[in-house]
């Protein structure tokens, strides 16, 4: 078992976040699969341009489904370039190249409004889809926002957006369809110690998680290099050689 994830099971317990994300259906009478953890990292704004790339990669159909608007790469760069970072909470979810395949934005009150509800939006990239990532960031969402006070967890989506709408359902949240749109709502708990450790515990979790991953690139970079010297010294050898 991987250290990291032993410390935080003995130290915590086997919570929700600890499950393993649904990749698909199981048969009753296959095997539960073995838990997996999905590092989530807290984004911070020197990743503007990683948000922006996640989400200008969105089909126009997803970015729609997003936005509930068909966005064009115009406006999301402008809700990219928008963003506050001091008031909202984003966090993503990064393959082994550091690219951004999932990211989750809460949005919390203006600072001069009370900080009691919030709104929960997801974008998952096309080929990372069926693995959960989008019920995993809801997940956090909500361990976030009742950590900052927050009683109700708002999710604003297109009537359409079936995979949303049954995270959403799936979590407890009451669901109102008004023609086109429909809102979510779920009533959250107040924060407990537990709900602070968990939090804390696995954004370590992640962070350690990102920076194996940064290592291991730049590892593969230096060794892409090193190749690729190799291979122009072997060519001048051979170009050299009579």
């Amino acid at each position: 078992m991987h250290p990291v994830k032993a410390f935080f099971q003995a130290t915590l317990g086997i919570g929700s976040f600890f499950r393993a994300p649904i990749v698909e259906a199981q048969a009753r009478s296959r095997p539960a699969p073995t838990p997996v953890l999905v590092p989530i990292r807290t984004i911070g704004p020197r990743e503007r341009h990683r948000i922006a790339t996640h989400l200008l990669a969105l089909t126009p159909n997803d970015r729609y489904l997003r936005f509930g608007y068909a966005a064009s790469d115009e406006q999301v760069q402008r809700y990219v370039d928008g963003l506050d970072f001091e008031r909202d909470e984003l966090f993503g979810i990064y393959n082994r190249r550091l690219d951004l395949i999932a990211m989750a934005h809460v949005a919390f009150a203006p600072a001069d409004q009370p900080r009691e509800c919030a709104e929960f939006g997801v974008s998952v990239a096309a080929h990372a889809r069926g693995r959960g990532y989008g019920a995993r960031l809801f997940e956090r969402a909500v361990v976030t926002a009742r950590n900052e006070g927050v009683g109700m967890l708002f999710i604003h989506a297109l009537s359409e957006n079936a995979a949303m709408l049954k995270i959403a359902r799936k979590a407890g949240a009451s669901v109102v369809r008004s023609g086109s749109e429909s809102e979510a709502h779920l009533q959250l708990p107040s924060a407990t110690l537990d709900s602070r450790l968990n939090a804390i515990a696995l954004e370590h979790y992640a962070e350690v998680d990102y920076q194996l991953k940064t290592r291991a690139k730049q590892f593969w970079s230096f060794l892409a290099t090193v190749q690729e010297v190799r291979s122009g010294m072997r060519a001048a050898r051979e170009k050299s050689a009579p």
